[in-house]
């Protein structure tokens, strides 16, 4: 099982996915916290960094590349798992430069998920803010 101490961040514009991944995350024992923008999840960070964070590329007010740009800019690192509905190559290679882990299509596989968490999280490098 997972570590229950793990805190996995959830940002997408989609309330309906955002309620799926925490039922699921709380599944596989970790702690969810869910942010329907960029810029909430970003006010955030002065409380707490995640362990993780699942993010989707296409919001409408910020984008998951400037969430990313953002961390980038702050200093933050931390694991990221692009979760994307959009077959969109350019976007997905543009994270992926960004320095996401991994990008996953919706709808997500639960033991895909627990795998990709596991190995970003204990394979990635992070910041100690």
């Amino acid at each position: 099982m997972a570590n229950p101490t793990l805190r996995i961040a959830v940002v997408d514009d989609d309330a309906s996915i955002r309620r799926a991944l925490a039922r699921l995350l709380a599944a596989l024992d970790f702690e969810a916290a869910t942010f329907a923008t960029g810029a909430e999840f970003l006010d955030s960070l002065s409380d707490r960094v995640p362990d993780c964070l699942m993010l989707d590329l296409h919001m409408p007010s910020m984008t998951g590349l400037e969430v990313q740009e953002a961390l980038t800019e702050a200093g933050i690192e931390l694991p990221i798992i692009i979760i994307t509905g959009h077959d969109e190559p350019k976007a997905i290679r543009q994270s992926l430069e960004a320095g996401a882990a991994v990008c996953l299509s919706k709808p997500l596989d639960d033991e895909l998920l627990l795998e990709t968490i596991n190995t970003a999280v204990y394979s990635t490098p992070r910041s100690s803010k």
